[in-house]
């Protein structure tokens, strides 16, 4: 009788199955190191130790590391972006922004993936399709939030307040990392300032 050999598809489905979590407790073993130790630190043995797993499972579910760098960006994207969007609709989507934006954590993440995108094409064709989607986000929900409190959107373009928003609580977490703290105290309660006469300006009057 000849032999059907299984589907790609459902061989997938077995490895899934069968593999008690191996490939995404890698991902996340990845982002872990990365984030505690730097890029440099998640080679495939310190990551399998990390997951748990034995050294050859890295190559099993990943061809290259880059493979597994690129995975580890792409679900932390999806995280990232629906976090987002959750701006979109929120009561105060500015303050949300800058909340966003100013988890250490988050942050600390994307710096690696910046430095690794230096060296790896992979890395930094995948971190630009990401920034751009959060860019896109950001803006929409500056945008909501400014026509809501009927600032003119021409002289106060969106995608410029989102900037300001984002890149000035990413900037101070990046400062952070390395024990810079000058002028942070002064930034945040400026930002903080702005934000509340902002959440005030769309509140409904009294009659």
């Amino acid at each position: 009788m000849p032999t059907t050999r299984p589907s790609r598809r459902s061989s997938t489905q077995t490895r899934t199955s069968s593999d008690g979590g191996a490939r995404v407790r890698l991902i996340e073993a990845t982002a872990k190191v990365m984030r505690d130790e730097g890029y440099a630190a998640a080679t495939s043995r310190r990551v399998a130790a990390e997951a748990g797993v034995k050294q050859a499972l890295v190559y099993y579910y990943f061809p290259t590391m880059d493979d597994l760098f690129v995975e580890v960006l792409r679900t932390g994207a999806e995280v990232s972006l629906e976090r987002m969007r959750a701006a979109l609709t929120d009561d105060d989507p500015l303050r949300t922004l800058w909340i966003i934006n100013s988890d250490t954590r988050l942050s600390a993440l994307s710096t690696e993936f910046m430095a690794l995108a230096n060296h790896r094409k992979a890395i930094r064709t995948e971190l630009k399709t990401y920034a751009e989607r959060v860019r896109d986000i950001e803006a929409a929900a500056v945008t909501v939030a400014l026509r809501t409190r009927g600032i003119d959107l021409d002289e106060y373009p969106p995608v410029a307040i989102s900037m300001l928003i984002a890149q000035t609580a990413r900037s101070i977490c990046n400062e952070e990392a390395v024990g810079v703290s000058a002028g942070h105290e002064q930034m945040r309660a400026l930002v903080e300032r702005h934000l509340d006469r902002l959440a005030a300006a769309s509140a409904p009057s009294n009659p």
